[in-house]
């Protein structure tokens, strides 16, 4: 069966950036499921992994666009010391979740100078080429559940 709209794929992959890092893996973990064509992964990979089937390997290399997206710089936002808890030792570099308009998201503390607090918004991998390589473990249909439920379900999970 080949990977199309509605298929649930289960694969083995190794994230790297431009210079060769790895980033992620599901090396010595079970492989990735996701239910394909429901924006379970980036889009540039679910692009280049239609049409696959079990038993394929590929390396992927998605641009930055078609990934995380490109940095946003109206996404770096400054901020009052103030605005953090009093107990918060911030440093550069530091992650944390935030609140924005458009929901949740990572923030990281990329500035600080006295009482203003540079914090970047955009997602930790926005503006980064990235590369997988890929195995295919498995693809089969979609349960109608899964379907309606725009993901894989666990072994038991209904939900």
């Amino acid at each position: 069966m080949q990977i199309a709209h509605n298929t649930v794929v289960a694969m083995h992959y190794k994230l790297t950036n431009p210079a060769g890092e790895v980033i992620d893996s599901s090396e010595g973990r079970e492989p990735l499921a996701y239910l394909h064509g429901h924006q379970n992964i980036i889009s540039g990979l679910e692009k280049q992994l239609k049409g696959k089937s079990a038993g394929d390997a590929l390396i992927a290399h998605v641009p930055a666009a078609e990934a995380y997206g490109l940095h946003d710089p109206a996404l770096v936002v400054q901020a009052s010391r103030s605005q953090f808890p009093p107990e918060a030792d911030l440093v550069l570099g530091m992650q944390f979740q935030a609140q924005t308009s458009t929901g949740q998201t990572i923030a990281t503390v990329t500035g600080i100078n006295g009482d203003d607090i540079t914090v970047d918004t955009n997602h930790p991998l926005a503006g980064v080429d990235l590369s997988f390589d890929v195995q295919i473990v498995s693809v089969r249909p979609a349960s109608p559940s899964e379907v309606d439920h725009g993901h894989v379900h666990s072994h038991g999970s209904h939900c």
